[in-house]
């Protein structure tokens, strides 16, 4: 029988009160105050005095910081901080559009307009032009496709670099918005 899978733990195990085996400690009152360096059992005698945690700080430090504090509000800050983090980063996605050399116009202008679309919204778009068989003969023709769709999008996206990259039987350009103002 399988084990369910089981997600790894990926914030860093903080110590607090009886797992901190260290002793002296920096010991640092709740109020952010130096109490100075003190023995484990004091640390640990003046934080439940106060209804606190003795938390570990800083372990690497010699000798190790500890602090006073209410361990589930600290670890509630922690979890929004790093929530504020993921929400600042943010993740350019390509998308991708597929042309034939031999396009007809109104398609032409359907697949444009998406490109369009995808750049206002701020993607990256990889305009790909796709041959088949006897259409490799005439790579000029797609170039040509490749050119009109750069000109008909110049006013909201740019080619990200000059060249284009032909791979195996597709010819393409990766195109960048251009930054608004």
């Amino acid at each position: 029988m399988r084990r369910p899978y089981l997600q790894e733990r990926t914030e860093p195990q903080v110590r607090i009160n009886e797992r901190i085996r260290i002793s002296p400690v920096r010991l640092i009152d709740e109020n952010g105050e130096q109490v100075g360096v003190v023995e484990i059992e004091e640390a640990r005698r003046l934080a439940a005095s106060r209804g606190l945690d003795l938390v570990e700080v800083a372990p690497d430090a010699r000798p190790p910081v500890c602090k006073i504090m209410d361990y589930g509000r600290y670890r509630y800050e922690q979890q929004k901080k790093q929530q504020a983090i993921r929400r600042k980063q943010h993740q350019v996605e390509i998308k991708q559009i597929k042309y034939r050399p031999a396009i007809d116009d109104h398609d032409f202008e359907t697949k444009t307009g998406k490109v369009r679309k995808f750049l206002e919204e701020g993607h990256k778009v990889r305009v790909t032009i796709m041959y088949r068989r006897r259409e490799m003969r005439r790579p000029e023709i797609g170039e040509m496709v490749l050119d009109r769709v750069v000109e008909a999008v110049k006013d909201v996206g740019i080619p990200e670099d000059r060249s284009r990259q032909m791979a195996g039987r597709d010819l393409s350009v990766t195109l960048a918005p251009i930054a608004k103002k």
